[in-house]
């Protein structure tokens, strides 16, 4: 097995394809079906945007699957719409059906971007937490929101996975939905699919950091691993300059509400976490002040570090969902009529690259979750997911070995992932006992409450979410 070092050597070219890139070299020798689960899904425009910018595709077949036909017919037509405006309408056939197992014979890659419930339990896994003290910004991945929405989603994935080992075991399947470490861990224990679990956090995160370091991206020289949202560029260099101390500085001046740069003056809690554990971290402070027992736990530190919106926002995501999903709606019904343009670059979500460079055989980097299997991470658990740097070829998804993490960073990943382990357990066995159990682990939870008021409200949410919990027990 390669390790990450050697990752960084062979995938450097690959890994810094920027959205503006033309594509990997090499020849793709046959046209392909991709099927999209959940595919009134934001990602769905973009994603497959992308997949039609590859060079030298040769066409196929696009399955659009989604059980709310007014948004599958929406997007069916504006996928073709999108074919035709790229000229591709003779090399490209799209198909749209509620029924994935119609979809799935003979598909060679699965996206998967599905949401269960819709907006109906948005306010419970918001606000039955907030009686009980629970301040969340986004709740989509640990914590009471994170854990309910893998409750109500993981016994989906897994029939979908099971569909898939029947009708096209050979497919790659390739999973955006939230919660992703519970999502990722089911499937690994569960199922003999490929999946790897995809985000866009390490990407954009590298950008941010070259933009704050003043540097080229592609001049940046890295590493990074933990687990989704929570992985730390331990190695952060330019020119063989380590670019730590400057960043440290401009933390601390923020911190102290004396920035530098007015414009950048925000993410305190990543940036603060960066001050006092020794790197910075994927995801936005929003996200990760939830997955920690620090910056939510009393009115006084959620004024000190959060901020708007993605910054730390209160029920910042609960607010906002259901006006996110109308706007996405008016957008699409705009792009049809001809009076909002769908002109992208291609993006530097993973999708399209890992497929390009499996069909065409050349080694690409992507950062990935998958199973940490032989110990990618070495101080974390064996049977947990993590998220490290992956090569990418006609083999598939090939992790590599990270290593040893900073013992501090390594806890603070640990203490989610006990967390996931019994979370991904309640779903697998429908057990509201190891769903009780998991939010007792939770950092965020355990900081504010009673193990009493723990099981109080993991009680009072499955009561007003029982209607999408079936078979629990």
């Amino acid at each position: 097995m390669a390790n990450e070092k050697d990752a960084n050597k062979q995938g450097h070219a690959a890994h810094t394809q920027d959205a503006g890139a033309l594509g990997l070299t090499g020849k793709i020798h046959r046209p392909i079906k991709i099927t999209f689960l959940g595919a009134g899904s934001g990602f769905t425009p973009r994603l497959l945007n992308d997949v039609l910018h590859i060079p030298g595709e040769m066409g196929g077949t696009i399955a659009l699957v989604d059980i709310d036909k007014s948004r599958l017919s929406t997007m069916t037509k504006l996928i073709k719409q999108l074919i035709a405006q790229l000229g591709k309408s003779d090399t490209w056939k799209v198909t749209g059906t509620d029924d994935r197992r119609k979809a799935l014979p003979n598909t060679d890659y699965i996206v998967n971007c599905i949401e269960v419930s819709g907006l109906a339990c948005v306010r419970h896994d918001n606000d039955i937490p907030a009686k009980y003290g629970i301040n969340q910004c986004i709740g989509d991945t640990i914590g009471p929101g994170g854990l309910f929405k893998a409750l109500r989603t993981v016994p989906v994935w897994l029939d979908v996975l099971s569909d898939a080992e029947e009708l096209c075991p050979e497919a790659m399947v390739l999973n955006y939905t939230n919660p992703m470490s519970m999502m990722m861990l089911a499937a690994g224990r569960t199922s003999f699919m490929h999946t790897v679990g995809l985000c866009h956090s390490v990407q954009g995160t590298g950008r941010l950091l070259a933009r704050r370091a003043g540097v080229a991206y592609e001049d940046l020289v890295w590493e990074c691993a933990g687990i989704n949202h929570l992985a730390w560029f331990t190695k952060l260099e330019h020119q063989g300059k380590d670019l730590y101390p400057m960043l440290m500085k401009k933390a601390e001046r923020d911190l102290a509400g004396k920035p530098a740069d007015p414009a950048d003056a925000k993410d305190l809690v990543r940036k603060d976490m960066m001050v006092h554990f020794g790197a910075f971290i994927t995801e936005s402070s929003g996200h990760l002040s939830e997955y920690l027992p620090y910056y939510r736990k009393r009115a006084d530190l959620i004024e000190k570090y959060s901020r708007d919106g993605y910054d730390g926002g209160t029920s910042f995501y609960a607010d906002n969902w259901p006006n996110w999903r109308k706007a996405a709606d008016v957008l699409r019904a705009e792009m049809l009529k001809g009076t909002a343009p769908m002109v992208w670059p291609r993006s530097y979500e993973y999708a399209s690259w890992i497929i390009e460079a499996r069909e065409k055989d050349t080694p690409f980097r992507i950062h990935g979750n998958v199973m940490n299997h032989d110990g990618l991470i070495a101080n974390l658990p064996n049977d947990g997911v993590v998220e490290v740097a992956c090569m990418i070829d006609q083999n598939g998804i090939q992790p590599t070995r990270y290593g040893y993490l900073p013992p501090q960073m390594a806890a603070i990943c640990a203490s989610n992932m006990h967390m996931f382990d019994l979370g991904a357990t309640a779903c697998i066995e429908r057990s509201v006992e190891a769903a009780i159990y998991a939010l007792m682990l939770d950092p965020l939870t355990s900081a504010v409450c009673s193990p009493a008021e723990i099981k109080a409200m993991t009680l009072e949410m499955f009561e007003a979410e029982k209607e999408f919990l079936p078979d629990y027990e």
